[in-house]
């Protein structure tokens, strides 16, 4: 079930259109009918007041002014461990120990 400070992603016609943060879900007048605050994440920023049923917080489909809406709960991905990282990595020489060759620059600056 979304919750407040979760973040959502709404569906406009069955396309996804905007990501939006839910800020709160207050109880409507109405019996299982609630206020739901919405900051739309969007530029600017868009706070918006829904009046929905649990169920349509919960990611079942409704309608607005006859358009099909839906709003489906995003979670975080799992991070999965790159190839790269799983192999061993070469060990870089610290400087001290390098025995490369010193080149000075004040010595090659014209005069």
């Amino acid at each position: 079930m979304a919750q407040e400070n979760d973040i959502v992603l709404i569906y406009f016609e069955n396309n996804p259109i905007v990501f939006a943060r839910i800020e709160s879900i207050l109880p409507d007048i109405k019996p299982d009918w609630y206020h739901v605050k919405l900051l739309m994440l969007q530029v600017p920023p868009q706070p918006v007041t829904w009046i929905l049923r649990n169920a349509y917080i919960n990611g079942d489909e409704f309608t607005m002014n006859g358009k099909l809406i839906r709003m489906e709960l995003v979670e975080c991905p799992e991070e999965r461990e790159r190839p790269e990282e799983r192999e061993e990595k070469p060990k870089r020489e610290s400087f001290g120990k390098s025995s490369g060759k010193v080149i000075s620059l004040s010595s090659r600056r014209k005069r």
